[in-house]
């Protein structure tokens, strides 16, 4: 009796996330999207070890939403904390947290709570805004009873949209991003910076793309490594809207075709059709977006 008491106490109880809890946190996530005209969005739910359980991609997000969205929920999971937390402290200036491995920093993981233990966590990425992706996640996480309990509360609180805020902006005006974080981007293809007036992109490529049309962001490309085929101008066929000031289309008519290899510099305006139409293995480049103001003196995410 003794040694099944003391087995006993060795032994803790824990709550479980089942996949009908991930897909219900789906579900009112997706409910709150549609019901606040989101333009998009990718919802994930990982379990407490921060491995997925269920995604879900509304039409017209980006691709790269949903590496983003599990990366947001696996943080908040793993922190137990929403990720808003760490981008404001990075955004400040502690910079030294982005060279952790697996993390992912920006606003839109949301721990879910039940009787008190973190038990899965919800991620959004592609919404209108970082603060909508909040908002998704949050109406996620509160269809669980302890989730409204956390901070922020469902309405996201910021004093202004964050929009993509930079992940990385010392006190000096000056932002730094150190190499082990850039290869750690190269290697997946992920963003380095996103604000409302520009981005940096550390992209990697390994086969053709559709063609895109961005009308306001002007692409200046850095190649570091590889060679593509690479086509500009002329007019994108069956091009359709994916989300705000983003057009993609099947293929050029009429372009130009450039082979562009290490060590160029192309600058594409905002406007112009263009498209990968071949890699030579994986091709490496910078791409800085500097973002037009639009007629309404808004900027796109």
């Amino acid at each position: 009796m003794a040694v099944a008491a003391n087995s006993h106490a060795q032994i803790v109880e824990k709550k479980s996330l089942n996949l009908d809890g991930a897909k219900k946190a789906i579900a009112a996530a997706v409910e709150y999207a549609k019901k606040n005209n989101a333009p998009g969005g990718v919802v994930a739910v990982v379990d407490e070890g921060g491995n997925l359980m269920a995604l879900e991609r509304l039409d017209g997000t980006f691709a790269m939403g949903a590496t983003i969205s599990i990366g947001k929920a696996r943080t908040a999971v793993l922190f137990k904390k929403p990720t808003r937390v760490f981008e404001e402290l990075i955004n400040k200036g502690r910079t030294a947290m982005t060279a952790l491995d697996g993390f992912t920093p920006l606003i839109g993981g949301i721990p879910i709570v039940i009787d008190g233990q973190v038990v899965g966590a919800v991620g959004v990425s592609g919404a209108a805004s970082a603060n909508q992706d909040e908002e998704l996640a949050l109406a996620g996480a509160a269809v669980f009873s302890e989730a409204a309990k956390l901070d922020p509360p469902l309405k996201s609180t910021a004093a202004e949209d964050v929009n993509g805020a930079p992940m990385m902006k010392p006190t000096s005006g000056a932002t730094f991003v150190d190499a082990n974080r850039v290869a750690a981007a190269f290697a997946k293809g992920q963003p380095l910076l996103e604000t409302a007036g520009y981005k940096v992109h550390a992209s990697r490529r390994v086969e053709p793309g559709k063609a895109e049309i961005h009308t306001l962001d002007t692409d200046v490309i850095y190649v570091v490594d590889g060679s593509a085929t690479l086509v500009t101008g002329g007019k994108a066929v069956d091009a359709k809207a994916i989300a705000p000031n983003e057009i993609r289309g099947t293929k050029i008519e009429g372009g130009e075709e450039h082979q562009i290899t290490k060590g160029e510099l192309i600058v594409i305006p905002n406007g112009v059709p263009h498209q990968f139409t071949a890699v030579s293995g994986e091709l490496h480049y910078f791409v800085c977006k500097p973002t037009a103001l639009a007629e309404t003196h808004l900027t796109a995410r």
